[in-house]
């Protein structure tokens, strides 16, 4: 009854050192031009801006694609709260640090807790939804957010084992939200009047 837990604690360690060591050997190579493309998309996604983007241009192209642009935002709202107000105070895992000094690069050290990733969390749960209401967007948007995911690993501020809860944690609220929204009744606007029809001039399906 006593070694189980021992055996999982033990466990819990060594997760921790592999996330440690791979984070390490990330930062043992230097990439100074790959650092500055990294930092690029790891700055264009703070706050959400990258998606808020995303969610502009899409609102102007069409309805299917402006409904699937609000359930994305929504989706990122929800996922800011969770990991924000619920899950980042929990663990407290404190920000990563190579021989007791933080590098980052080209990027601000966030002064909250670790994990799990905010910028991973929100790129997913927008991917998903968005991909889901729009699914030829689907495979550009997953590897945006992949790539946001990569860049705050490489940039410094997050290790491997943050931004891995971040995605899941955001896929996750990404595709309850676009599952909770297909319950809800577009609006005849939405529909494209009373004939019901998806299509109208101008837009791109």
């Amino acid at each position: 009854m006593i070694e189980l837990p021992e055996r999982l604690r033990q466990a819990g360690h060594e997760v921790l050192d592999l996330d440690r060591a791979v984070y390490a050997a990330v930062h043992a190579t230097p990439t100074p031009q790959i650092d500055l493309a990294l930092a690029r998309i790891s700055r264009a996604a703070d706050r959400s801006l990258l998606w808020m983007g995303v969610a502009a241009a899409l609102a102007v192209s069409g309805r299917r694609r402006r409904r699937a642009a609000l359930v994305g935002v929504a989706a990122i709202g929800a996922t800011s709260a969770t990991v924000n107000l619920v899950v980042k105070p929990g663990p407290k895992r404190g920000r990563p640090s190579i021989e007791g000094s933080v590098r980052t690069h080209g990027v601000r050290m966030p002064g909250s807790h670790s994990w799990p990733s905010g910028h991973t969390a929100s790129a997913f749960a927008f991917s998903t939804a968005v991909g889901a209401g729009v699914p030829e967007l689907d495979t550009a948007l997953r590897l945006a957010a992949t790539a946001v995911a990569y860049s705050r690993v490489h940039t410094g501020v997050h290790y491997p084992g943050d931004v891995m809860a971040g995605a899941l944690i955001g896929a996750g609220i990404g595709s309850l939200t676009h599952h909770v929204a297909r319950r809800i009744k577009p609006s005849p606007v939405d529909e494209g009047g009373a004939g019901g029809g998806r299509g109208g001039p101008g837009e791109i399906e």
